[in-house]
């Protein structure tokens, strides 16, 4: 349970945005987008090392 303590004068606005960052960050959305559908284990080792290369290559750009 994510719990988001509001200051006395504290815009909603704000405290909103903590609770969606909180929120975002326990990575519930992105669990149930994946356990909407079956991905085989195959695509799912091509898609890390697909991400995997992207980061090398970042990584190699910023040196």
């Amino acid at each position: 349970m994510i719990i988001v303590p509001v200051k006395d004068g504290e815009n909603i606005e704000r405290a909103l945005k903590k609770f969606k960052r909180k929120f975002e960050k326990t990575g519930i959305v992105k669990e149930l987008r994946a356990r909407q559908q079956y991905d085989k284990p195959s695509v799912l080792k091509r898609l890390k090392m697909e991400h995997a290369i992207y980061v090398q290559q970042l990584r190699a750009n910023e040196e």
